[in-house]
Protein backbone atom coordinates (compact mmCIF):
# COMPACT_ATOMS: atom_id res chain seq x y z
CA UNK A 1 0.00 0.00 0.00
CA UNK A 2 2.89 2.29 0.87
CA UNK A 3 3.57 2.42 -3.16
CA UNK A 4 -0.03 4.66 -4.06
CA UNK A 5 0.74 7.07 -1.19
CA UNK A 6 4.43 7.54 -2.32
CA UNK A 7 3.17 7.70 -6.35
CA UNK A 8 0.76 10.28 -5.55
CA UNK A 9 3.82 11.72 -3.03
CA UNK A 10 5.67 11.93 -5.96
CA UNK A 11 3.20 13.19 -8.64
CA UNK A 12 2.35 16.24 -6.20
CA UNK A 13 6.09 17.34 -6.10
CA UNK A 14 5.79 17.92 -9.56
CA UNK A 15 2.42 20.16 -9.08
CA UNK A 16 4.05 24.05 -9.99
CA UNK A 17 2.51 27.48 -9.46
CA UNK A 18 2.68 28.97 -12.65
CA UNK A 19 1.92 32.70 -13.98
CA UNK A 20 2.01 32.07 -17.60
CA UNK A 21 -0.18 30.45 -19.76
CA UNK A 22 -0.97 28.86 -23.48
CA UNK A 23 -3.74 30.24 -24.66
CA UNK A 24 -5.82 27.61 -25.43
CA UNK A 25 -9.51 26.70 -23.92
CA UNK A 26 -10.07 24.23 -21.47
CA UNK A 27 -12.15 21.80 -21.76
CA UNK A 28 -15.23 22.77 -19.39
CA UNK A 29 -16.32 19.58 -18.76
CA UNK A 30 -13.06 18.52 -17.49
CA UNK A 31 -13.20 22.07 -15.00
CA UNK A 32 -16.69 21.11 -14.54
CA UNK A 33 -15.26 17.63 -12.69
CA UNK A 34 -13.08 19.39 -11.09
CA UNK A 35 -15.44 21.67 -9.28
CA UNK A 36 -17.45 19.07 -8.37
CA UNK A 37 -14.31 16.94 -6.96
CA UNK A 38 -14.00 20.11 -4.64
CA UNK A 39 -17.55 19.68 -3.57
CA UNK A 40 -16.74 16.67 -1.79
CA UNK A 41 -14.85 18.35 0.40
CA UNK A 42 -16.01 18.24 3.99
CA UNK A 43 -17.90 21.00 5.80
CA UNK A 44 -19.70 22.02 8.65
CA UNK A 45 -22.54 20.13 9.23
CA UNK A 46 -22.42 19.66 5.71
CA UNK A 47 -23.75 23.11 4.57
CA UNK A 48 -20.88 23.07 1.97
CA UNK A 49 -20.49 26.96 1.99
CA UNK A 50 -19.01 27.09 -1.83
CA UNK A 51 -19.41 28.73 -4.56
CA UNK A 52 -17.60 29.04 -7.60
CA UNK A 53 -17.74 31.33 -10.48
CA UNK A 54 -15.94 29.89 -13.38
CA UNK A 55 -15.12 33.21 -15.80
CA UNK A 56 -14.51 32.37 -19.43
CA UNK A 57 -15.39 35.11 -20.95
CA UNK A 58 -13.10 38.19 -22.28
CA UNK A 59 -14.46 41.43 -21.19
CA UNK A 60 -15.10 39.91 -17.35
CA UNK A 61 -11.24 38.52 -17.23
CA UNK A 62 -10.54 41.90 -18.61
CA UNK A 63 -12.43 43.74 -15.82
CA UNK A 64 -10.87 41.78 -13.01
CA UNK A 65 -7.74 42.17 -14.35
CA UNK A 66 -7.89 45.98 -14.54
CA UNK A 67 -10.10 46.23 -11.15
CA UNK A 68 -7.05 43.53 -9.44
CA UNK A 69 -4.32 45.92 -10.79
CA UNK A 70 -5.61 49.07 -9.57
CA UNK A 71 -5.48 47.25 -6.16
CA UNK A 72 -2.30 46.03 -6.69
CA UNK A 73 -0.34 48.94 -8.10
CA UNK A 74 -1.52 50.86 -4.90
CA UNK A 75 -0.06 48.12 -2.33
CA UNK A 76 3.12 47.99 -4.05
CA UNK A 77 3.32 51.37 -3.69
CA UNK A 78 2.18 52.23 -0.73
CA UNK A 79 1.53 49.62 1.64
CA UNK A 80 3.73 46.75 1.08
CA UNK A 81 6.29 46.06 3.72
CA UNK A 82 9.81 46.04 3.30
CA UNK A 83 10.08 42.53 4.26
CA UNK A 84 7.14 41.41 2.95
CA UNK A 85 8.54 43.08 -0.20
CA UNK A 86 11.62 40.90 0.51
CA UNK A 87 9.82 37.71 0.74
CA UNK A 88 8.77 38.26 -2.43
CA UNK A 89 11.28 38.68 -4.43
CA UNK A 90 12.52 35.17 -4.95
CA UNK A 91 8.87 35.19 -6.98
CA UNK A 92 9.22 38.59 -9.17
CA UNK A 93 6.35 39.80 -8.65
CA UNK A 94 4.79 43.30 -10.01
CA UNK A 95 1.51 44.94 -9.49
CA UNK A 96 0.95 44.00 -13.20
CA UNK A 97 -1.23 40.86 -13.45
CA UNK A 98 -1.31 39.26 -17.27
CA UNK A 99 -1.92 36.01 -15.87
CA UNK A 100 -5.91 37.23 -15.37
CA UNK A 101 -6.20 37.98 -19.22
CA UNK A 102 -3.90 35.52 -20.88
CA UNK A 103 -5.08 32.22 -18.89
CA UNK A 104 -8.55 31.00 -20.14
CA UNK A 105 -10.12 30.32 -17.23
CA UNK A 106 -10.59 32.12 -13.78
CA UNK A 107 -12.37 30.05 -11.26
CA UNK A 108 -13.60 33.00 -8.78
CA UNK A 109 -14.38 31.33 -5.48
CA UNK A 110 -16.94 32.53 -2.61
CA UNK A 111 -17.16 31.05 1.31
CA UNK A 112 -20.71 31.42 2.26
CA UNK A 113 -21.09 32.44 5.67
CA UNK A 114 -25.17 32.32 5.58
CA UNK A 115 -28.20 32.28 2.66
CA UNK A 116 -31.28 33.95 2.43
CA UNK A 117 -34.33 32.03 2.13
CA UNK A 118 -37.22 33.30 0.38
CA UNK A 119 -38.67 32.99 3.40
CA UNK A 120 -36.63 35.85 4.70
CA UNK A 121 -34.74 33.14 7.24
CA UNK A 122 -30.83 33.71 7.38
CA UNK A 123 -29.77 30.00 6.94
CA UNK A 124 -25.73 30.56 8.47
CA UNK A 125 -22.88 27.75 7.59
CA UNK A 126 -20.30 26.24 10.11
CA UNK A 127 -16.55 26.67 10.28
CA UNK A 128 -16.56 28.21 6.86
CA UNK A 129 -12.70 29.13 6.71
CA UNK A 130 -11.92 25.73 7.41
CA UNK A 131 -14.68 24.20 4.87
CA UNK A 132 -13.33 26.59 2.17
CA UNK A 133 -9.62 25.52 2.57
CA UNK A 134 -10.40 21.82 2.27
CA UNK A 135 -12.42 22.66 -0.82
CA UNK A 136 -9.90 24.93 -2.47
CA UNK A 137 -7.05 21.74 -2.09
CA UNK A 138 -9.02 19.29 -3.60
CA UNK A 139 -9.93 21.74 -6.30
CA UNK A 140 -5.79 22.20 -6.80
CA UNK A 141 -5.10 18.81 -6.98
CA UNK A 142 -8.09 17.77 -9.28
CA UNK A 143 -7.15 20.41 -11.56
CA UNK A 144 -3.10 19.43 -11.34
CA UNK A 145 -4.48 15.69 -12.13
CA UNK A 146 -6.62 16.79 -15.11
CA UNK A 147 -3.32 18.34 -16.62
CA UNK A 148 -3.81 21.95 -15.73
CA UNK A 149 -1.48 24.43 -14.47
CA UNK A 150 -3.05 26.68 -11.08
CA UNK A 151 -2.28 29.69 -9.61
CA UNK A 152 -4.07 31.57 -6.64
CA UNK A 153 -4.09 34.69 -6.73
CA UNK A 154 -5.57 37.11 -4.19
CA UNK A 155 -6.09 40.72 -4.55
CA UNK A 156 -6.83 42.62 -1.47
CA UNK A 157 -9.32 44.24 -0.86
CA UNK A 158 -10.75 41.26 -2.73
CA UNK A 159 -14.98 42.34 -2.59
CA UNK A 160 -15.06 44.02 -5.49
CA UNK A 161 -15.32 40.30 -6.99
CA UNK A 162 -18.45 39.97 -5.44
CA UNK A 163 -19.66 43.40 -7.01
CA UNK A 164 -18.47 41.81 -10.58
CA UNK A 165 -19.74 38.61 -10.52
CA UNK A 166 -22.86 39.96 -8.51
CA UNK A 167 -22.91 37.81 -5.90
CA UNK A 168 -25.41 37.56 -2.59
CA UNK A 169 -24.15 39.58 0.13
CA UNK A 170 -23.80 36.37 2.42
CA UNK A 171 -21.11 34.85 -0.30
CA UNK A 172 -17.28 36.35 0.35
CA UNK A 173 -14.41 36.25 -2.24
CA UNK A 174 -11.93 34.19 -1.21
CA UNK A 175 -9.17 33.98 -4.51
CA UNK A 176 -9.12 33.96 -7.99
CA UNK A 177 -8.02 30.93 -9.01
CA UNK A 178 -6.06 30.85 -12.58
CA UNK A 179 -6.62 28.16 -14.69
CA UNK A 180 -4.99 26.23 -18.01
CA UNK A 181 -2.54 24.92 -19.69
CA UNK A 182 1.06 25.93 -18.12
CA UNK A 183 3.63 27.74 -20.75
CA UNK A 184 6.52 25.41 -21.14
CA UNK A 185 8.96 28.43 -21.46
CA UNK A 186 7.99 29.76 -18.13
CA UNK A 187 10.90 29.80 -15.88
CA UNK A 188 9.52 28.61 -12.67
CA UNK A 189 11.54 29.70 -9.57
CA UNK A 190 13.88 27.52 -7.72
CA UNK A 191 11.92 26.37 -4.16
CA UNK A 192 12.65 24.03 -1.52
CA UNK A 193 10.06 22.50 0.54
CA UNK A 194 10.21 22.13 3.94
CA UNK A 195 11.38 18.13 5.29
CA UNK A 196 9.42 15.98 7.41
CA UNK A 197 10.76 16.86 10.41
CA UNK A 198 10.11 20.11 9.79
CA UNK A 199 6.74 20.44 9.09
CA UNK A 200 5.05 17.08 11.69
CA UNK A 201 6.39 15.33 14.08
CA UNK A 202 4.79 11.18 15.36
CA UNK A 203 3.94 11.64 19.32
Amino acid sequence: MSEISKTLLEKSKKRRTYREFLEEPVDIEIIKDCIMTAATAPSGADKQPWHFSIVVDPAMKKKIREESEKIEKEFYESKITKEWQEDLNKLTLTWEKPFLTQAPCLIVIFKEFYKELENGIIDKNYYVNESIGISIGFLINALHNAGYASLTYTPAPVMFLRDLLKRPSGETPVMVLVVGKPDPNYSLPVLTKKTFDEIAEII
